[in-house]
């Protein structure tokens, strides 16, 4: 599925014209596995749990997630471990299992006891992935936005070349363009600026670790898994991402056999940079995967 949409030119934010306050998430604070962690949460309905992408934190996507709450869903999204001011996993933990463990465990602390819709975009939907894995019984379905799992990088004729294989050369190249596109770039490099920054100077062993987890994610066979297990999957990605390149994109779909799919306008950020589109594009998401109509099953 095809979303032909631009950009618009500006976004909600509490207070404007239309917004509904209620529905951003409000900022708190819990411990996991004894160290602290910080969270967002807000609505009411099915729980979603949506996990924030490398660098950044659950504040960037504030105004996504609060029109994922219009929908009529329970949004929890966490700081992952090192971000956001979630204390860092211990030296030796810190890798895909690391961060699955402590999202099982983020999700019993805050009462999440149902199964829950996963959700992530870039490295939360690499965690998100390995989850829904390794605790099928605790997730309902599984929403990938732009996510790291797919095995190709590039192609030429018959050859494929992995995303391991990608040189830091190139991620260096293409980083910039797609996290600050000229078009988007008064509403993504704010958030860039006062969410990742102060990331980055709190914990760069962190920061920088789990750039090195996303590169060397590899998550086809998970995938191949789930596609077998039948669990509903929707796969959304911005056409003109070049972090997870198209090849990357069409290897994660391979794997799942017949995913949902919508590509939209946009880079890597689409989703920040056009919060109403991303709540547009996730009003029939919820809808493919089921998550609107339980309370008219149960």
């Amino acid at each position: 599925m095809d979303v032909p949409r631009d950009p618009p030119d500006a976004v909600g934010k509490p207070g404007d014209p239309g917004s509904r306050e209620a529905d951003w998430l409000t900022w708190k604070h819990t411990t996991v596995d004894g160290r602290t962690a910080a969270y967002g949460e807000a609505g009411e309905g099915p729980p979603v749990a949506f996990l924030h992408g490398w660098g950044l934190d659950h504040k960037a996507y504030k105004r996504a997630l609060s029109r994922l709450v219009t929908v009529g869903v329970h949004v929890v999204a966490p700081a992952l471990p090192g971000f956001g001011g979630t204390a860092a996993l211990p030296r030796g933990a810190a890798d895909l299992d690391g961060f699955v463990r402590w999202v099982q465990l983020f999700l019993d602390q805050v009462g999440i006891d149902e199964p829950a819709l996963m959700m992530g975009h870039s490295f939360g939907g690499g965690v998100a992935i390995r989850f829904a894995h390794e605790h099928t019984d605790r997730c309902r379905a599984l929403v990938l936005v732009n996510s790291i799992g797919g095995s190709a990088w590039t192609h030429k004729g018959s050859t494929i070349r992995s995303m391991a294989e990608r040189p830091l050369w190139d991620w260096g190249i293409h980083l910039p363009a797609d996290i600050f596109p000229v078009r988007q770039a008064r509403k993504v490099l704010p958030v860039i600026v006062a969410e990742a920054l102060p990331n980055l100077l709190r914990d760069p062993r962190s920061f920088w670790g789990a750039a090195g987890v996303a590169r060397r994610a590899d998550l086809t066979t998970e995938l191949d898994d789930l596609r077998q297990r039948g669990l509903p999957v929707a796969v959304l990605w911005g056409r003109s991402d070049q972090i997870i390149t198209q090849d990357s994109f069409e290897a994660m779909c391979l794997a799942l056999g017949s995913p949902h799919v919508v590509t939209v306008p946009g880079t890597h950020s689409w989703l920040i940079a056009d919060p109403d589109a991303f709540g547009e594009v996730m009003t029939n998401v919820l809808d493919v995967v089921g998550l609107t109509h339980l309370d008219e099953t149960a």
